[in-house]
């Protein structure tokens, strides 16, 4: 399955034309469709276990990488929350069909989101449409909320001067760039200071336990949902990913839902 569904997607113009990789599998509706976190890719475990999930069900479902994530093109420092949001939106209108089901892990859920935002700002109606989201630890606002608001005077004044800081990491041997740009640009994406509106139900999974993304934030997030239909299931001993074997089953569950 991996090898063979795989393709690439040119999106992107002059300087930022890069190539998106995307593997899918066709099948029922409302098909899935997978936005990693910051960092990550879709061949995760949560990711890989949804795709496994969908064939046996005979459930449609689309995954792709962000640029300078994964199989995909592009350098992960030139990344921003703009960038990465234009490429979710170029594989959702270009390989998506009827109603899906946004399922975002951390940064991904920030970006299903603004995907909502962005598809019912549109006045034409496209070929697919969102009938629902399943939001892993959404780190909503996190460049501006979990990073710069939280950083001490030291990292502010690198990344002021220098334009990036190596940020040590939990998951991989390698430090997470971190730029200005990306605390920057992320300013023009901020969701957490009005209502949002998503037009369909919304579940939330969080870890109680989550060291990058509070428990406390996706209970600020709920209260900006406009939506009655919202469920937010607190996991008392689950972590940030929510990758062990019953965080599978509750996240599978969820998405079943639909």
């Amino acid at each position: 399955m991996e090898d063979n569904s795989l393709r690439f997607l040119e999106i992107g113009e002059g300087s930022e034309r890069r190539a998106i990789a995307v593997r899918e599998h066709s099948g029922a509706g409302p098909g899935l469709f997978w936005l990693s976190g910051y960092k990550s890719d879709m061949k995760g475990t949560k990711a890989a276990a949804l795709a496994r999930w969908a064939e046996d069900a005979g459930r449609a479902i689309v995954r792709f990488d962000y640029s300078g994530h994964g199989e995909s093109g592009g350098v992960f420092t030139e990344g921003t929350i703009g960038r990465w949001l234009a490429d979710a939106l170029a594989v959702f209108e270009a390989r998506c069909r009827g109603p899906q089901i946004l399922i975002g892990s951390s940064m991904g859920g920030w970006l299903a989101l603004l995907m909502v935002r962005a598809l019912r700002q549109r006045q034409q109606i496209g070929p697919a449409s969102v009938a629902g989201l399943v939001l892993i630890a959404p780190a909503v606002d996190f460049t501006e909320e979990l990073m710069w608001k939280r950083f001490p005077p030291a990292i502010k004044r690198e990344l002021e001067e220098t334009g990036v800081w190596a940020r040590p990491s939990d998951y991989s041997p390698e430090p997470y760039l971190v730029t200005q740009q990306l605390i920057e640009e992320g300013r023009n994406h901020l969701l957490l200071g009005g209502m949002i509106e998503t037009g369909c139900p919304v579940r939330i999974l969080q870890g109680v336990e989550d060291p990058d993304v509070p428990w406390r934030h996706a209970v600020e997030l709920v209260s900006r949902l406009a939506s009655d239909d919202v469920v937010l299931t607190l996991v008392k001993d689950g972590d940030h990913r929510l990758s062990r074997p019953e965080d599978i089953e509750r996240l599978i569950r969820a998405v079943a839902e639909f």
